[in-house]
């Protein structure tokens, strides 16, 4: 079957998808309602313990880098099965983390491994859908798939709150162990080994080379990977911004997690319907100004009167629904550039999408720690990641464009 023949999934196939990838945002979302508490049980202060998110992002961006080249050599299944007991271990080391370093090393752990459904949740679809069908298919997957990351600051807010910190790695250990179970007995193989490519691992990280010098490749990369900066800037700060500074508790954090999230499956759910008849390209550039609206109202808001909680809130919806037409399908466009490099493209995106993420986390967490008092630091980092996403893709665009008219 080629990469461009559209090919008819089992229902238990998509479901195995949906779960291998979305083990990774579900680890990472769980633990935002803790990243205070960690403050006390640990002892250490706010742009410490939010390390624990900074960190876990990026050993997820390392991760891709593995086990995308990796996954073209040796297949898709045995990735998947070998990321699924990494993050196991992880997860065991959190729940008995004794410093705040432990449960940071705990998590690069978990994380490490469990960024390989992520990668090969793409890269799987690709393997059986040509570009176009596979925006869709994507799209279709992430509303599936962000089901559980919306629902995990709520479910880990309580959790917290009823059973303390490590209730949320206990969680984990269950749900990582079922995924590995279903996944080792179900879960087929889409890259068959005369697709594969015969080189020493050295060489497969050679594909980067080429992706990162394809216009293509780079226009949706980094429309990606600012947009889903602007996203994790937002995961970072709302710890500290809703529970330290407006007084709320970690549930009620989750719970607006979830109106934000309804936002970003709003923009997948138009994503998956409008597709077949506007075009990657022009999705992508729609999604990326209604995200550029929501932040540029925020900092309005906050200037001229202060947002409230719930304006807050709203507003960050609009950045979630322009995300949710942007990634889907930028994302699509990104890993098909290369159709021989499909699992390098998947990893380097997915790469360059934590990575900046793991980048604005860590801005947002520190200048808000160091102004202590104001929500406009989060603000500006968001602000200037949606406005660079469009820039960087109308720019990497033009160059395209200019090498097809040489």
């Amino acid at each position: 079957m080629t990469d461009t023949q559209p090919a008819r999934f089992s229902r238990l196939f998509l479901v195995i998808l949906v779960l291998i990838s979305m083990s990774g945002p579900l680890g990472m979302n769980i633990v935002l309602p803790s990243l205070s508490a960690y403050q006390i049980e640990f002892n250490t202060d706010y742009g410490t313990s939010q390390l624990a998110l900074t960190f876990y992002l990026v050993a997820v961006a390392v991760g891709q880098l593995v086990h995308g080249p990796l996954s073209d050599q040796m297949g898709r299944r045995t990735i998947v099965l070998g990321g699924l007991g990494i993050m196991f271990v992880g997860c065991v080391i959190c729940l008995f983390a004794t410093s705040i370093e432990i449960l940071i090393a705990g998590r690069m752990i978990m994380a490490f491994g469990a960024c390989s459904g992520m990668v090969m949740g793409r890269s799987m679809v690709r393997d059986r859908y040509d570009a176009a069908s596979a925006a869709k298919m994507i799209a279709y997957m992430t509303m599936a798939i962000v089901l559980a990351p919306t629902m995990a600051p709520l479910l880990g807010g309580v959790l917290q709150d009823t059973f303390g910190w490590q209730s949320a790695f206990i969680f984990m250990i269950l749900l990582g162990g079922g995924v590995f179970l279903i996944s080792a007995t179900k879960l087929e193989e889409t890259l068959p080994p005369e697709k594969r490519r015969a080189a020493k691992f050295k060489d497969l990280f050679l594909s980067f080379g080429v992706l990162i010098r394809n216009p293509e490749f780079c226009a949706y990369a980094f429309l990606v990977s600012f947009s889903t900066a602007a996203y994790f800037a937002f995961l970072g700060g709302s710890s500290f911004v809703v529970i330290d500074l407006m007084g709320h508790s970690a549930t009620t954090l989750g719970l607006y997690f979830l109106l934000v999230s309804s936002f970003y499956i709003l923009g997948n759910f138009g994503t998956a319907r409008l597709s077949g008849k506007m075009g990657i390209r022009q999705i992508v550039i729609m999604g990326a100004c209604i995200a550029i609206l929501g932040p540029t109202l925020m900092v309005a808001g906050e200037l001229m009167f202060g947002l409230t909680t719930p304006i807050f809130f709203c507003l960050m919806g609009l950045v979630a629904l322009g995300n949710g037409f942007c990634i889907s399908s930028g994302l699509a466009a990104a890993v098909g550039a290369d159709p021989e490099r499909v699992g390098a493209a998947s990893g380097l995106a997915g790469a360059m999408q934590i990575g900046l993420g793991s980048l604005s986390t860590f801005v947002s967490g520190y200048t808000l720690t160091l102004v202590g008092d104001s929500i406009l630091p989060l603000l500006l980092v968001m602000l200037f990641c949606v406005v660079t996403a469009l820039l960087s893709f109308l720019f990497a665009s033009r160059i395209k464009h200019r090498s097809i008219a040489l």
